[in-house]
């Protein structure tokens, strides 16, 4: 069986999982914990990062 690569570039500082939360400790009234969203700030939340830009040569 033949592997297939991925068409989609996984962001190397939060391996595709960009948005996470983060519990602070305290209850609310409800009994439920209270948490903080925090954002992958390399990839702004998307999971995804865009190809390198490649080099190319002009000129002779």
């Amino acid at each position: 069986m033949s592997q297939t690569t991925p068409t989609v570039r996984v962001c190397r500082e939060c391996d595709g999982f960009p948005v996470v939360h983060i519990t602070t400790g305290t209850l609310d009234p409800s009994g439920q914990r209270r948490t903080l969203a925090a954002a992958c700030s390399a990839c702004q939340g998307t999971g995804t990062r865009t190809a390198p830009a490649s080099l190319v040569r002009a000129g002779k």
